[in-house]
């Protein structure tokens, strides 16, 4: 089972497989935000990596970093928790104004993966 560490919450068993954001929302108890319900449109569930970024990233996630302009972030619903790693919770609830973390993602990520280098 893959170890998720992330920084001030401490290090969690994880089921392989699952999904970055139902991770830290679920095993680590971090009010992750997902405004629009991990589809890969809104950019509110970006992460920080201390250490294991995963090598790939998917098509979606890819283009809409570029679209937003930005960098060293990933998006956490588009990543698949399928080994050790370590991540900093740079998008929550607490201090964002919001009324809400977003819609709960669905188990399977969305838009449907292509998977890509990053």
């Amino acid at each position: 089972m893959p170890k998720l560490t992330v920084e001030g919450f401490g290090t969690f068993d994880v089921p392989e497989g699952k999904r970055l954001v139902l991770a830290l929302e679920d095993e680590a108890g971090v009010d992750q935000l997902h405004a629009c319900g991990g589809n890969c449109r809104c950019t509110t569930c970006r992460v920080e990596f201390v250490e294991g970024e995963p090598e790939q990233m998917t098509a979606a996630e890819k283009e809409k970093l570029a679209e937003r302009e930005l960098s060293g972030v990933r998006l956490s619903c588009q990543i698949l928790v399928d080994h050790d790693m370590t991540v900093r919770a740079i998008s929550r609830l607490e201090g964002s104004g919001r009324p809400d973390v977003g819609p709960r993602p669905e188990p399977d990520i969305h838009p449907e993966p292509e998977w890509t280098e990053k």
